[in-house]
């Protein structure tokens, strides 16, 4: 579940009263107060998030506990796992946020093919990730999406794949869509490698773990269990093609999927309801 928490002030009518008159007095933070109808508005665009306000006078413990330094905070959640956050009223910059940990909005509801785990796309850092001999036409950002293109190789079948993830994740199984002559055969497994291995380091260096992939697995999509022992703290993972089923010119991924769980998960119990009701959004 995709979860949004905007850290503000929530604006609250106060009425002291003496023998002689009401006086008013109203709680105002402006930057809060420009974003909340754009926040309101986006609950709605994204229906299959969760938008809720955290009111930082009612919750200040919790609020140092997340590092909330200035209002309003956005904070990005999808399976307790913090994703990242953003700071001040900028419309833009919150829509864009949002669109990079939401996805398609309806995969996170999706039944995972792999029993216990979850589909790792969201905690990937596409800004960081690499691949070596990729063609320019099919690259690798093509085939971290099910629906986006595919990654083909350029002058030869080998590829290195550097996939980062934003944060520590626990790698359970791969799956890799291809077609059965031209996808990947024999696979050499690297993690947190300081940068990206070149082919001469990845024939040489020992690698975590070798995969001998078979053409029905690449074609129907199946999802290959690792040595879930060696894949308990991963930042980052490097993956050496290097051949393809056929020995075709070249190599083709229509689709690279991971699958496992984050290390560090942030316990929502943490976050108490101080308004509205149970079940309501925002």
């Amino acid at each position: 579940m995709f979860t949004l928490l905007c850290w503000c002030v929530v604006y609250t009518l106060i009425i002291l009263r003496d023998t002689q008159r009401s006086k008013k007095k109203q709680t105002v933070c402006g930057p809060c107060q420009r974003i909340a109808p754009v926040f309101e508005q986006l609950s709605v665009k994204y229906p299959n998030a969760v938008f809720l306000k955290v009111d930082v006078d009612k919750c200040a413990d919790t609020a140092a506990m997340q590092g909330v330094s200035a209002m309003p905070t956005f904070i990005f959640y999808r399976n307790q796992t913090k994703l990242g956050l953003c700071q001040g009223a900028d419309p833009v910059g919150l829509e864009s946020k949002i669109q990079q940990f939401y996805g398609t909005g309806d995969s996170e509801d999706s039944e995972s093919p792999v029993s216990g785990h979850m589909d790792l796309t969201t905690y990937i850092c596409k800004t960081k990730c690499e691949c070596l001999n990729e063609s320019d036409e099919y690259n690798l950002q093509q085939c971290l999406s099910a629906d986006e293109g595919y990654l083909e190789s350029d002058c030869d079948e080998q590829l290195i794949l550097s996939i980062a993830f934003l944060q520590a994740v626990k790698v359970h199984s791969l799956k890799i869509k291809a077609p059965k002559d031209k996808g990947p055969k024999n696979i050499r497994l690297y993690i947190n490698q300081p940068r990206t291995i070149d082919f001469d380091m990845a024939d040489s260096n020992t690698s975590v773990q070798d995969l001998t992939l078979s053409a029905e697995d690449i074609e129907e999509g199946n999802p290959v269990p690792l040595r879930y022992v060696k894949f308990q703290y991963v930042q980052n993972l490097q993956i050496f093609v290097k051949d393809n089923q056929s020995g075709s010119e070249t190599t083709r991924i229509d689709h690279l999927a991971i699958f496992g769980s984050p290390v560090l998960i942030t316990n929502m119990g943490d976050f108490k309801r101080v308004i509205g009701k149970k079940g309501e959004s925002h």
